[in-house]
């Protein structure tokens, strides 16, 4: 049985994170530019909100290291995992605190009283973060089996209270599952992930949104195995459009069934590198047009129209504020065009 989410088509949302220091600011900004507001994540203000820090807050065994900006994990003889099986069961909620998320607490305080027709959250992935995470000795945490599957319990437990936060102000709340891993996935340094893994912990993912009442989607600003991604129940493909849309384009079938079973493709067409100095908001239309003419050569008009949404490339983490505003201005004319 699917599930079909109406979006106005071309609407806007955001992938994360924002170089801003200070919460209000990227909030308000957000708030003004925005069809469907997310919460800002503010990796510039804090160690603790890089991708992996993040949630890592109740991880068994973590340690943070804040002045050497490290996180690892060292299992010792304490009995942190015996506490975390007791509260992190099915169905747990697990807080992300101010500290490690001040643009989430800033925006729920921002937006208090109001109602959205949608809104977005977003974690990190259970193979990006797996993967991104070593133990004391430097081994990736994704190789001890059990630590992988307290990884994915405790991301879904973040979903989870994310999408009872936010469900105050929504009826529909997107929390979109971040996983720039996936373009690595199949190099000689991954040998060791399977497909079938990659399946389940993102088909795991996916689940625990929807049965929270969330709608789950995934974001990857590279090239990334899409019939996969269609595979595991995500129901919003955000991917970069800008650079990587031949990729896409090879997964057209897949791409055509995903659309028709109620999806959403997130084109981010609006670049968050470099190449944002030169673009203008004819450049931007014209590079969507065409793409977008390209893909209704194997995916009818109406359809693909119809299951549109528009995003940057990428958070804007690493760009200055007058570029962040410059993305969110031509993402906001693109729209207009299409609107």
């Amino acid at each position: 049985m699917y599930h079909f989410y109406v979006i106005k088509p071309f609407s806007t949302t955001g992938i994360g994170s924002l170089p801003h220091g200070d919460p209000e600011e990227a909030c308000r900004l957000i708030l003004a530019t925005f069809d469907i507001p997310f919460w800002p994540q503010l990796p510039r203000s804090s160690f603790l909100e890089w991708m992996i820090p993040q949630y890592s807050e109740g991880m068994p065994f973590v340690e943070i290291d804040t002045a050497a900006e490290n996180v690892f994990v060292s299992r010792d003889e304490s009995d942190e995992l015996e506490r975390f099986y007791e509260t992190c069961g099915q169905e747990a909620r697990v807080a992300i605190s101010d500290d490690y998320a001040r643009g989430f607490h800033t925006f729920l305080r921002m937006i208090k009283g109001r109602r959205f027709e949608a809104v977005k959250g977003q974690i990190t992935g259970p193979l990006t973060f797996t993967l991104g995470l070593k133990d004391r000795e430097g081994r990736l945490i994704y190789f001890d089996e059990e630590l992988r599957q307290i990884s994915l319990m405790l991301l879904q437990a973040k979903a989870r209270w994310q999408i009872d936060q936010l469900k105050a102000h929504a009826e529909k709340v997107f929390i979109f599952t971040d996983e720039p891993i996936l373009s690595a996935l199949g190099g000689s340094t991954y040998l060791g992930v399977s497909r079938e893994e990659t399946l389940r912990l993102l088909g795991e993912m996916a689940s625990a949104i929807t049965e929270t009442g969330g709608i789950p989607g995934i974001h990857c600003c590279a090239n990334a195995d899409w019939a996969l991604v269609v595979e595991s129940g995500m129901k919003v493909i955000s991917f970069d459009a800008y650079h990587y849309f031949d990729n896409l384009l090879a997964y057209q079938s897949e791409v055509r069934g995903f659309l028709e079973q109620g999806g959403y493709l997130a084109w981010g067409i609006v670049p968050t590198t470099d190449d944002i100095i030169r673009e203008t908001p004819e450049s931007v239309i014209a590079r969507f047009t065409g793409r977008l003419e390209t893909l209704k050569g194997h995916i009818p008009e109406d359809l693909l129209s119809s299951r549109t949404l528009l995003t940057p490339s990428c958070g804007t983490g690493s760009r200055s504020i007058e570029e962040t505003i410059k993305v969110f201005q031509l993402l906001v004319r693109l729209k207009e065009a299409f609107a």
